[in-house]
């Protein structure tokens, strides 16, 4: 393997659900893969007919299995393109290339009290993170909301492995998930949320107006924010003394990219901060989950996968 990127082979696909299957990668030479915590995330690369698919999946097996690795993929028909290719394209025995495994949703040490939150496909980083928690004999709760019991992905899996601390919610049974299932936990509890953009900051919300710190609150997105159009603007590059245009619909992270700029990145929505680079002069456009409102105030840095900028900025690069 090389230090950048680890060549895969589908080994088995499994059909969790009418719009999810499962993947188990091995290693393309038969090494083992490296270990990984509960709540990392690897790259996928896909080179489909007319691009290279790039996607971030949580990695949902055993976290003491490094044979292989598992991931879940949720068809959706209103994404770029890459659900679908993993659903109708990828076949057993198909070759592609994946990043080392990243966290940027880790378990905190310090909580006394796991709640785990989850929309749909949200499952995925708990099924791990649950695993590793059992194995600690640490204290952890489940509360996980699809359509169906037929609809629900890892149903009996979940059902058979954590009978008391998962709890199902099924909105076309009328029983549905709110956020009250956070109120009267025990003081040291810590909710981790993973689901919609709409879910996610609803709940989040709701965990601040309950009194909940921020540091107990913990969240993961796998698309960006919608904060509105991703209108046109300008950059200039301080080391280079570069002007870039960023087109309407481009990210600045992209535009970095295609112009041989080696900008650091990794998750791409916004939510870990490695894009982040130094703002020399002008107005951001704040569009991130990772800044705190008052690091946002400051103005300083910009987060180039999802940020935008109001006319022109100058970044140190």
């Amino acid at each position: 393997m090389n230090t950048t990127a680890i060549d895969v082979i589908v080994d088995k696909i499994t059909v969790e659900s009418p719009s999810v299957k499962s993947f188990q990668l091995k290693a393309a030479d038969g090494s083992k893969l490296p270990h990984f915590s509960g709540g990392s995330h690897i790259t996928t690369r896909v080179q489909s007919e007319h691009e290279l698919l790039e996607r971030h999946y949580s990695l949902t097996n055993d976290i003491d299995q490094n044979e292989y690795y598992q991931i879940a993929v949720g068809r959706n028909t209103h994404s770029k393109g890459g659900s679908v290719y993993w659903h109708d394209k990828i076949k057993e025995g198909d070759q592609l290339e994946i990043s080392y495994p990243k966290n940027h949703f880790p378990l905190s040490f310090r909580a006394k009290h796991h709640v785990f939150i989850a929309a749909g496909i949200g499952i995925t980083p708990f099924i791990a993170m649950a695993s590793s928690l059992k194995k600690q004999g640490k204290s952890f709760e489940l509360h996980y909301a699809a359509p169906s019991k037929e609809l629900c992905a890892f149903h009996s899996f979940l059902s058979s492995t954590y009978p008391d601390e998962t709890n199902f919610y099924f909105s076309r049974t009328d029983r549905r998930m709110t956020t009250e299932v956070m109120k009267n936990q025990p003081i040291g509890t810590h909710v981790y949320f993973c689901g919609t953009e709409g879910m996610v900051r609803e709940f989040s919300e709701a965990a601040k107006s309950y009194g909940y710190p921020d540091s107990s609150i913990h969240f993961e997105l796998f698309t960006p924010p919608d904060f509105g159009p991703l209108y046109a603007f300008e950059v200039k590059l301080n080391q280079s003394n570069k002007v870039l245009q960023v087109p309407e619909g481009e990210t600045l992270l992209d535009v970095l990219l295609e112009n041989g700029i080696d900008a650091p990145y990794s998750c791409k929505v916004g939510g870990c901060g490695s894009c982040q680079v130094d703002v020399l002069d002008g107005e951001v456009d704040h569009r991130d989950t990772f800044l705190t409102d008052e690091e946002k105030k400051e103005a300083n840095v910009i987060l180039t996968c999802v940020s935008r900028a109001n006319g022109c900025v100058a970044i140190d690069l």
